[in-house]
Formats: C-alpha cells, sequence, structure tokens
C-alpha cells in the first residue's frame, strides 16, 4: 500500500524569543520548512490602562497615554488631545497645530530609523543597524532639548502643547535635516534601495498582497507598502497638514514597481523620512506667531471638561499607521467616563500572519521586524568593560543621572540639582 503520510509540526515563537522584541506568540505549523498556518496569541504586556483612566482626570490621563508607548509616546497623547477636544469643541491655537505637526514628523524620523535598524539587525547586518542607531541620536537629542526628555517628552495638552519651539530648536532642527540630506539619508538609501545583498534577502520576504492587507486593515508603512495610498494626515486632511505637502509614499514611487513585501515595507519608511524632513521645513517656515494653549491655566481645563457630555474621535497617522483614540464624557466627572484606542500593531500583526503562510521558517523573523511591531522597554542596562569583563548594572538613579548629563551637554543652561535625585523624580 503506497499511502503518502503527512508530518505538520508545530513550533511556538514567543512569548520570549530573540527573534521577537516584544512578548507575542506565534504558533507555526510546519509542513518540512513550509509554513501551512500561523496563529498569534497576545496579551502578555495587558497593563489595563483604560480601567487605570477612568480612575484619573483627564489630564492625567494625557501623561498615561503617553506610556502606551515609549517609541511613539507623542503619538498616543496627540491623539488622545484630539478625541477630548473634538468631544469639548475645544478650538486649538494654529502655532500649537504646527508644533504637534513639527514634533509628530520629528517623532517619525527617528521611528523609521529604529526600525530600518533592527530589520538589517535581523538578517545580519548590524554595522547598519549601529550607524542607523547613531543617525537616530540626533533627531532625539532635539527631541530632549524641546520637551525635557528623550522619551516621553509631554509636549501635549489639551487645547494645544506645552513646549514651544524657540529660535535654538528651530536652528538645531534645520542642521539637522541638513546633516540628514547630505550624511544619513544617502547611505540609507544606498543600502536598502541599492544594495543587491539586502534586496535578495528582502525582496519576496513575507509578502502581503493588496487584497490581503484591506481584508486585515494593514495600517501604515505596512499597508502603504501593498499599494495603498492610505494615510490619516492625507485621506483626512487633518489639522495643517494639507497645507504642507503631506502625501502617501508607496514603493511605486522609488523601485516602479510594487510587490508588499519586506523590501518594500523598507522602501516606504526611507521614503517617508524624507517626506516627514520636508514637512518640517515647511512647518518652521509657515508657522505663526501666537498663543499655544487655549486655556491659560490647566485648572481651566478641568473645570471646562468637568462640565462636558458626549463622545470624541481622535485619529492621527503614527509612524506605524492609524491610531485612533475614542472617549466619552459624563457631566459632572472628572475624567473619561471610557477611553478606548486602537492601535495600527493589532491589524498589522495579523496581516503578516496571513502574509507568512507558504513562506519559509527562516522567513518569520524579518517578516515580523518589518511591520515594527510596539516594543516594550526593559527597566535597567547589563554595562560590559570590553578590556577587564567587568559587569555593572545600572539602576534607575544611575540612568537618571546620566540623563541629567545628556541634557546639560545639549543645553548647558540647565541647572540640574544632584541632591534632589531620587526614584521617580528629578528636579531640574
Amino acid at each position: 500500500m503506497n499511502e503518502k503520510i503527512e508530518y505538520w509540526v508545530k513550533i511556538p515563537i514567543g512569548p520570549i524569543h530573540p527573534a521577537l522584541e516584544e512578548p507575542e506568540k506565534f504558533i507555526i505549523t510546519l509542513d518540512g520548512e513550509r509554513i501551512i498556518n500561523v496563529d498569534v496569541k497576545l496579551g502578555y504586556n495587558l497593563r489595563g490602562l483604560e480601567w487605570i483612566a477612568m480612575r484619573r482626570n483627564w489630564i492625567q490621563v494625557l501623561y498615561l497615554a503617553e506610556r502606551i508607548c515609549g517609541i511613539c509616546s507623542f503619538s498616543h497623547n496627540h491623539t488622545y488631545a484630539r478625541a477630548v477636544e473634538e468631544m469639548a469643541g475645544i478650538e486649538v491655537p494654529e502655532r500649537a497645530e504646527y508644533i504637534r505637526v513639527i514634533i509628530g514628523e520629528l517623532e517619525r524620523i527617528h521611528s523609521h530609523l529604529l526600525n530600518l535598524g533592527v530589520v538589517a539587525h535581523t538578517i545580519g547586518y548590524d554595522t547598519v543597524l549601529h550607524l542607523s542607531w547613531l543617525a537616530r541620536e540626533r533627531v532625539m537629542d532635539i527631541l530632549e532639548d524641546i520637551g525635557g526628555n528623550r522619551v516621553n517628552y509631554a509636549g501635549n495638552m489639551i487645547g494645544g502643547v506645552r513646549r514651544d519651539i524657540k529660535d535654538r530648536h528651530k536652528r538645531a532642527i534645520l542642521e539637522m535635516i541638513q546633516y540628514y540630506r547630505q550624511e544619513v539619508m544617502p547611505k540609507v538609501e544606498e543600502i536598502f534601495l541599492y544594495d543587491p545583498t539586502v534586496e535578495a534577502r528582502l525582496r519576496d520576504s513575507g509578502v502581503i498582497p493588496k487584497r490581503v492587507a484591506i481584508e486585515y486593515s494593514a495600517q501604515g508603512p505596512t499597508a502603504r507598502g501593498s499599494g495603498i495610498r492610505k494615510d490619516v494626515r492625507y485621506n483626512e486632511k487633518l489639522g495643517v497638514y494639507p497645507d504642507l505637502g503631506v502625501k502617501p509614499v508607496t514603493p511605486k514611487e522609488f523601485t516602479g514597481v510594487v510587490k508588499g513585501d519586506v523590501f518594500d515595507r523598507m522602501v516606504v519608511r526611507v521614503g517617508e523620512i524624507w517626506n516627514s524632513m520636508e514637512i518640517i521645513e515647511r512647518a518652521l517656515d509657515q508657522m505663526p506667531e501666537g498663543k499655544i494653549k487655549a486655556f491659560p491655566k490647566d485648572n481651566l481645563i478641568l473645570v471646562k471638561l468637568k462640565k462636558a457630555e458626549g463622545e470624541g474621535i481622535g485619529r492621527y497617522e503614527a509612524p506605524r499607521g492609524e491610531l485612533i483614540h475614542y472617549v466619552r464624557a459624563e457631566k459632572g466627572k472628572d475624567g473619561p467616563a471610557k477611553w478606548k484606542m486602537r492601535e495600527p500593531t493589532f491589524p498589522n500583526l495579523f496581516a503578516v500572519a496571513r502574509a507568512l503562510v507558504g513562506e519559509q521558517l527562516a522567513d518569520v523573523p524579518v517578516a515580523i521586524a518589518s511591520i515594527d511591531p510596539c516594543l516594550s522597554c526593559t527597566d535597567r542596562v547589563a554595562v560590559i568593560d570590553a578590556n577587564t569583563g567587568k559587569r555593572k548594572i545600572l539602576t534607575e538613579v544611575d540612568l537618571l543621572k546620566e540623563s541629567i548629563k545628556k541634557t546639560k551637554e545639549i543645553n548647558p543652561n540647565i541647572k540640574a540639582r544632584p541632591e534632589r535625585i531620587g526614584i521617580g523624580r528629578c528636579m531640574l
């Protein structure tokens, strides 16, 4: 009897795995080396933020939103602020809208540079990882100078922004853009668009056809990499973006074809860095003078919102794709009666899981990295002396001291008080 016997093997990747940058689980069913099914398991990072928000006031939730993700922290509190402003009918000053654009695009640049480095690391190009992350430091320094922190820079306030962009910030941003144009982006383009080894590894890997991207509501560079010209800034004429030349970037503009693979998603990110720099330049040139907040004092925001009723939806094109925040207010409550959010990583994960069917097992890490899934941060760092081999664990206080040192290097006018340094607090 000649009966063919098929052997299927299930391999779990995650929730903790060297190929993953965040706790998540993929159960992959294999027929030999070919993937025939992928199950995605989430929930390992659940922190109950929406439940916590119902026990905080409106302004406290603003800072809670910022801590959903460290890489795109501005995007979250921006989107939350837009939802509250829509619900309460709060008009944002025009200068504040321009500042939101500038900080949001700076964040997009550093997020895309980070992901380009992660994908390069995944395929063994660690030199490219170090180059892209070194270049990313320039934009991170500017964000720290504007907001006071490299991460969670607390730029937004309901009805405007907390931080103004001064002349020295403007000069630093323009110098950074000039540096990126001359020194960084030509190298990035050469690597991710024209290097034959990179193209051989990324081309035809993790293909998400346009039909699948639409079916799974793929977002951001993942959707645009499949040829979908979807960008909230452009399609919804968000804020002052229509005046600044924002446009959806697709691979066809660079390579003439759209395949929806990992290579195309990298091409989109490279193109969006160029586009973000142009948007920032126009915003700096067109930004009017004026106030940056709708309310002179923060307590007036809470007074107004305590009388508010209704619902609001905020939408924004975060670096990973469309971000949606929903709020509901009930009269007499100090904070939201309901707060919900939809991050772009959620639909993108299931789109890439569908795309992996038919691929080889070796393509899983780079396909997942290409959608730039939202990452969790560690709370400590181990430093190893290359000469002696000695290890030192950096605590929160050590990291805080290093942060103050870096801040003073960027802006010598800031005075720190070391005696006030402690866990979770610092007086500058």
